[in-house]
């Protein structure tokens, strides 16, 4: 399934039924009289959040949604029908805002989570509503009042307990695919990672944890540069973030600098991702030949109170020890 994480919708709650115009003739009965019924009242739109999706791209291709209209009123003090309200399913994850106003309107963070987004309209009255001891034939009657419609930008930001952050190829996907059942995409090429991937962490004594494998970032991410802002506002919501660095030969930078750089994208498009707990990972250390430059990394880490692990995916070196670190971290957190 095509991953779409952000999406403009339109919503029309449905306008009420008009009352009616209508006077009571029947035979055999001496006195009439008005008996218009009043206009049913307008379907309202709900937003309900659903954990069985994860993706908007349904929304690229349908846009619009209404609800149904009120029926109009009746002779013989006849009520029109309420319109039906309609439920538009959105993940959970999902960050409504309404795009004439710029407001956020709701953020939703639970499974079978309701908001009503526009409110149908009212129906109107007949004229029987009208009728009065000293007007007692009145020809009065009101339209039915129009359903709220409103424009709204959804956007998709992953529920995930632990984000992997790095440089494109610093092992992300090849980690993500080794603790958990995730089969993203791997390759010896940048970006070969396009969307997020989630993946569930089991532990043997029944704890589990979710993790995020955000796309590569590169220096100017929170720019529009690489992938840019496109996937920065997934690890928004993790509790932890683990920082992967490339210390093979195969990257040419310093694993320092790289760090650095990847910090500093962090902090520019959201000063509260510098601020979250984060656990440093030199990755690749199967093909690591320069113990120096795991050194400084090392070295750097602890210079921040930040705990160093060192990492192969593919011999598994280190990988139980990370696991456990994360999940005690991601447990930490979840308690303060």
């Amino acid at each position: 399934m095509q991953f779409l994480d952000e999406a403009r919708i339109i919503v029309k709650a449905g306008d009420g039924g008009n009352g009616c115009l209508a006077f009571r003739r029947e035979k055999y009965v001496p006195r009439g009289g008005p008996s218009g019924g009043d206009g049913g009242h307008g379907g309202d739109v709900y937003l309900v959040a659903t954990a069985n999706q994860n993706t908007l791209l349904q929304f690229s291709y349908n846009p619009e949604h209404k609800a149904e209209r009120g029926r109009h009123g009746e002779g013989s003090n006849k009520t029109g029908a309420d319109g039906r309200p309609l439920e538009v399913e959105v993940p959970v994850g999902t960050v409504v805002y309404d795009e004439a106003a710029g407001e956020r309107l709701v953020d939703f963070t639970e499974d079978g989570q309701r908001y009503l987004v526009a409110r149908g309209g009212r129906g109107g009255r007949g004229n029987a509503r009208f009728a009065t001891s000293t007007h007692q034939a009145p020809t009065e009657h009101e339209p039915g009042r129009p359903g709220e419609e409103k424009r709204l930008r959804l956007e998709l930001k992953l529920l995930a307990d632990v984000g992997l952050v790095g440089f494109p190829n610093a092992g992300k996907s090849t980690l993500i695919s080794r603790i958990s059942a995730a089969r993203p995409k791997i390759a010896d090429y940048p970006f070969t990672t396009l969307i997020p991937n989630l993946g569930v962490v089991k532990l043997d004594d029944f704890r589990s944890f979710v993790v995020a494998d955000i796309p590569g970032l590169i220096e100017g991410a929170h720019l529009g540069a690489g992938l840019g802002v496109q996937f920065l506002r997934h690890i928004e919501r993790t509790r932890l973030l683990v920082h992967l660095v490339d210390v093979s030969p195969a990257s040419v930078r310093d694993p320092v600098e790289d760090f650095e750089t990847i910090c500093r994208e962090l902090a520019s498009f959201s000063p509260e991702l510098a601020e979250k707990p984060m656990i440093v990972v030199a990755s690749k250390m199967d093909a690591a030949q320069e113990p120096g430059r795991v050194a400084r990394l090392r070295e750097m880490a602890e210079s921040r109170g930040l705990a160093c692990f060192e990492i192969s995916s593919v011999t598994g070196l280190g990988i139980d020890r990370l696991k456990h670190a994360m999940a005690e971290r991601v447990l930490a957190e979840a308690r303060a």
